[in-house]
């Protein structure tokens, strides 16, 4: 089989936060980005394609962060029969203001598509407060919570909730969150970030995120880093799983302010 692999730069997670080893409060844009793609060809065809994107300004009063990822993966057959694996986008912005020296409040926007679970658009507009549990130049801890609403469209037929099929699905959710970052060692940095939110329109069922990485700098403007990515969603329907679990490895390329 012959099989050809580009692998330019990934930045792997979509936590809404600039790497740990470049968080500065000087108010200037910082961030990574890249994308990574594989192809082979023989009995079986396969490729893939990752795009990745985190960035985030910083003062001492306030935060504005962003991220982006589009996943596309695809294979034939021998006789030319294609199956996606996956064809997923999602976006989205969040921003922190500084109550007090603990306490924060945030608003923030969520857009999602993703075909295999047949959902065409996810859009989430949240707001809720904060408490920095640790906050040290080498490492910082939040909890949050707050609500969420969300619009969701599915594509034809639709999907089956309450017994009724829907094209519109829209409900308000609670947050309950937490986030760190960890600066391991002056190359080394990790950070992880769960968010489950319950259902309050249908009581039972709920959404929950997790994303986790390991950064390790190569030089000032490379680093090597390992992701994990997990998604839960218990309205999910067969085909789709409800459970979406993601492993992720590249070499990521800073920009913004040095």
């Amino acid at each position: 089989m012959k099989k050809l692999s580009l692998l330019a730069v990934s930045a792997l997670l979509a936590c809404g936060q600039a790497a740990a080893d470049d968080i500065k409060a000087d108010g200037q844009w910082r961030g990574v980005g890249g994308a990574a793609a594989s192809f082979s060809s023989g009995n079986a065809r396969n490729s893939t394609v990752n795009i990745n994107l985190d960035a985030a300004r910083i003062t001492a009063t306030d935060k504005w962060s962003m991220y982006g990822q589009a996943l596309f993966a695809q294979s034939k057959d021998k006789d030319d029969n294609t199956n996606t694996t996956a064809n997923l986008w999602r976006a989205g912005t969040r921003y922190d203001h500084n109550l007090n020296a603990n306490v924060f409040a945030f608003g923030g926007l969520d857009l999602e598509r993703d075909q295999l679970k047949h959902l065409n658009l996810r859009a989430g507009i949240n707001g809720g407060l904060g408490y920095h549990l640790i906050k040290t130049p080498d490492t910082t801890w939040d909890i949050f919570g707050g609500l969420d609403y969300k619009v969701d469209r599915y594509s034809a037929p639709g999907l089956r909730i309450d017994g009724d099929l829907r094209r519109t699905y829209t409900t308000p959710e609670l947050i309950f969150g937490e986030e760190s970052t960890h600066k391991l060692t002056d190359t080394t940095s990790f950070k992880q970030r769960l968010v489950v939110f319950p259902n309050l329109r249908d009581t039972g069922e709920f959404r929950a995120i997790f994303d986790a990485g390991l950064s390790v700098a190569m030089n000032k403007t490379m680093n090597l880093t390992v992701g994990f990515q997990n998604r839960y969603d218990s309205l999910a329907q067969s085909p789709a799983k409800q459970n979406d679990t993601l492993f992720l490895a590249g070499v990521n390329v800073k920009f913004g302010a040095q």
